[in-house]
């Protein structure tokens, strides 16, 4: 019997990545397309981002992809001066909780959007985004 290959995709999200596998690993390959996309419960129709692979609300495990698209509406926002190892390269950056009606999506906001010119319920899009060191991740921007 041969070895089974693990799926390591993963580990390409994010500026550190904590975790090299996990059932959503098509996630990558979406944020490698340009897409941000969250899943979908086909039985409940329960919505989530961050994806995830089984619903807590039914407790089904068969779950669709659907895009992150449109705008959504900032509840909050906080700058960071300081941050978890790893990232200490990022400092600051401001990380915030978009509303999309259905889901909500915590982000950070991108990084040429001036501070002077975000305010809570303005609309920002999520984007994919290819980090500097070769991984990826999203942000929010103005549409």
């Amino acid at each position: 019997m041969g070895k089974r290959k693990i799926d390591v995709r993963f580990s390409k999200f994010g500026t550190v990545s904590f975790t090299s596998t996990t059932k959503v690993n098509d996630f990558i390959d979406y944020l490698e397309q340009g897409k941000v996309m969250g899943t979908k419960c086909k039985k409940c129709g329960a919505l989530f981002f961050p994806p995830r692979a089984d619903c807590y609300k039914c407790l089904e495990s068969d779950m669709g992809w659907f895009e992150v698209s449109g705008t959504g509406k900032l509840v909050t926002y906080s700058k960071l001066e300081y941050c978890p190892v790893g990232f200490e390269d990022d400092l600051p950056y401001v990380i915030a909780l978009l509303d999309y009606g259905d889901y909500k999506v915590f982000g950070r906001l991108a990084d040429d959007l001036p501070e002077e010119d975000v305010s809570v319920g303005m609309e920002l899009k999520t984007v994919s985004n290819n980090l500097p060191n070769g991984q990826l991740s999203y942000v929010f921007q103005k549409p």
